[in-house]
């Protein structure tokens, strides 16, 4: 491409933003990225450019009780922002994922709106234009007189990949635009407004994680190590198991700065030294503590926040292959680690993260391997620690039959079966279940006929069962 077609469609990219009406801000920051992708940047991180963390770097969560009285002190200045911008498609949802039911008949939103209420923490969400509505018309009804604080996500155009111009698609032309990630939160809560407003109100701590990990809250000893060591900005990270090889890593830039390396940013030449877990111990729960006195700082000085690019290639409409292929631009909103001078990272353990992006990880948390405590947390029922059963349950459903929240739903028309006693569940074929069952030790349940088969009331499961 030469450098007059460069500008030709930078300008005809931006026409189509400033048309859509996003700010100036959000303008600036596509520009960005968008010259570095026709510079042939593609947002790899090389393995020769990072080394890799050692346990002893960093603070472990278990060694900060002692800033609790610090951290509840530091609730009235504190915020915890949700990213509720997701709707679910993997598991079959058309409206927003949070309001999905978890458990005892409340939605993901309803138990955040709950816990948030009860420590005394203003809440925020980021919603995305797909879920704002829905997600309004829902909080009327939790709690009408106290409505948390929301703001936008914004969008980014997406770009044929043949000659990175502007891609169209007149049959539908919102596939025309792609989310820019959850990197979009910082310049989303200064361009709406929202970071000045808390800044107004006293608020400096925001905790951002998503809508669908329960495991995630306002912790006030991580609040209180947060607030009392004046970090700009601290990541929540958890160590890798097995199941983890092909998530992101936390890593350390040569000159000393903390950087979150995504599977997608890493070289194909990397991968396998990417998905070493005993060299890349800590991934990113998502789980993000931000000074917003430094964030404003930040992004005044450089006029945007420019994180790492994610060149993700796509097809222009997902569910049509011969569709043309584009390039969206996204960022992750952990990589703004790298861009805070001091900024830490601490480990935690894994009931912090527990996401639900699967109707095998729904049927996990809406089972009793879960409960509430008496602070309205989600966590792990205490009973498998008394019998000694590791926290994690694997569970792994034929996606024939349990992919979608529909099929799912009608094979546990009852509920889900007793699983606290469970190591491992995996079920092939088609079978539903009635009321009352329970299931322990590690279980294989296959039905190889083509009819679907019935658990019945009653029944308990403690070997394999084949149909």
């Amino acid at each position: 491409m030469s450098p007059d077609q460069d500008t030709a469609y930078l300008t005809t990219f931006v026409t189509k933003l400033k048309k859509e009406g996003l700010p100036p801000v959000v303008v600036d920051t596509f520009s960005y990225y968008y010259r570095r992708l026709v510079n042939g940047e593609t947002g790899l991180i090389h393995e020769r450019d990072i080394d890799a963390v050692a346990p002893g770097e960093i603070d472990s969560a278990e060694n900060l009780k002692h800033f609790e009285r610090t951290g509840e002190k530091a609730f009235k200045n504190a915020v915890r922002i949700t990213l509720n911008g997701g709707l679910g498609t993997s598991m079959g949802l058309t409206g927003a994922k949070s309001l999905l039911e978890v458990r005892d008949g409340r939605s993901f939103l309803e138990v955040i709106v709950r816990q948030a209420r009860r420590i005394g923490v203003r809440l925020a969400l980021m919603n995305s234009f797909n879920t704002h509505r829905d997600t309004l018309a829902v909080l009327e009804k939790i709690d009408p007189g106290h409505l948390p604080l929301t703001f936008l996500q914004h969008k980014f155009p997406k770009i044929l990949q043949k000659d990175l111009s502007p891609a169209t698609w007149p049959q539908n032309p919102e596939l025309e635009w792609n989310p820019p990630g959850h990197g979009d939160v910082y310049t989303a809560l200064y361009a709406s407004g929202m970071l000045q407003r808390l800044l107004d109100e006293g608020v400096v701590y925001a905790f951002i994680s998503n809508s669908d990990n329960l495991g995630a809250n306002v912790d006030a000893a991580l609040l209180g190590y947060f607030a009392e060591n004046r970090f700009p900005f601290m990541m929540e990270v958890a160590e890798k198991t097995a199941a983890d090889v092909k998530g992101g890593h936390l890593a350390r830039l040569k000159d000393g700065r903390l950087v979150l390396r995504e599977i997608a940013q890493c070289p194909e030449e990397d991968k396998d030294t990417c998905m070493d877990i005993d060299r890349y111990r800590f991934f990113n729960t998502n789980n993000i503590w931000v000074n917003l006195e430094f964030l404003k700082d930040l992004i005044e000085r450089e006029k945007a926040i420019c994180l790492p690019m994610i060149l993700n290639p796509k097809h222009l409409d997902p569910r049509d292959k011969t569709s043309p292929e584009v390039f969206q631009i996204e960022t992750a909103m952990g990589a703004a680690i790298s861009l805070f001078d001091g900024a830490a990272a601490v480990t935690v353990p894994r009931s912090r993260f527990f996401p639900v992006k699967m109707c095998s990880d729904l049927m996990a948390v809406r089972s009793d391997c879960f409960v509430f405590d008496a602070a309205g947390n989600l966590v792990v029922n205490p009973e498998r620690h008394q019998k000694g059963l590791a926290a994690a349950l694997t569970i792994d459903l034929d996606p024939d039959y349990y992919a979608k929240i529909d099929q799912f739903d009608a094979r546990f028309p009852s509920g889900v079966p007793s699983l606290v006693d469970c190591e491992a569940l995996k079920i092939e074929g088609d079978v539903r279940f009635d009321p009352d069952v329970r299931i322990a030790g590690r279980v294989l349940i296959k039905n190889s006929r083509a009819s679907q088969v019935l658990i019945k009331k009653g029944m308990v499961i403690e070997k394999d069962l084949q149909f």
